[in-house]
């Protein structure tokens, strides 16, 4: 359990595990504070976006939609492996989720099956949208994937996390599917590589 870095140390912990950053318009002070608390933070939280296209997935990713306002992510990473920043504090990305999960995460323990949603999850954790339509058949690029890795584990290693601190929104939120193509499992084992 952490205070949130600034976003000064965010930009420069992804920037120091090898990725490419785009900075989108004032990223560092849109988000959704005025709702609640963002903090402490105990985790990374990784989703597939449902869309197609890089420009059109960040702008949804910024900006939102009728329904949910932006940001709903705090990076974007689409399929060429950058990580686009559009959001810095409380984000809607997480929503509720399962208070036995919060725990296991803080615990850093394995996960329980997510039979709930009562726990406020956009205050805990930071959030990773991934340009994937999440039918299974839209390909996870390489540079993609290990991006994804990148931004997880540098996150974890400013907080001195481990690879248990990563988790789906599938994990979390009972219903939700995200990431679909990967399994967390294999993505929390490349986290646990890197950080050594």
């Amino acid at each position: 359990m952490s205070p949130p870095m600034s976003a000064a140390s965010f930009l420069a912990a992804l920037k120091g595990e090898g990725l490419t950053v785009v900075e989108v318009g004032d990223w560092r002070h849109h988000n959704r504070n005025h709702k609640g608390a963002w903090g402490p933070v105990n985790g990374v939280m990784i989703h597939h976006t449902v869309t197609r296209g890089s420009a059109a997935t960040v702008r949804i990713c910024r900006d939102g939609h009728p329904d949910l306002p932006g940001p709903l992510c705090h990076g974007v990473i689409t399929k060429d492996g950058h990580v686009h920043l559009v959001g810095y504090g409380r984000a809607n990305h997480a929503g509720l989720g399962d208070d036995d999960v919060l725990r296991a995460v803080i615990a850093e323990k394995a996960l329980p099956h997510d039979n709930e949603a009562n726990t406020d999850g956009n205050s805990r954790f930071y959030g990773f949208e991934c340009e994937n339509l999440g039918d299974g058949e839209d390909p996870w690029p390489a540079a993609q994937l290990a991006a994804i890795e990148k931004a997880a584990a540098a996150v974890c290693r400013h907080h001195g996390w481990t690879e248990r601190s990563v988790i789906g929104h599938l994990e979390w939120q009972p219903g939700k599917i995200d990431p679909k193509g990967f399994t967390m499992s294999w993505l929390r084992g490349r986290v646990r590589d890197r950080l050594k």
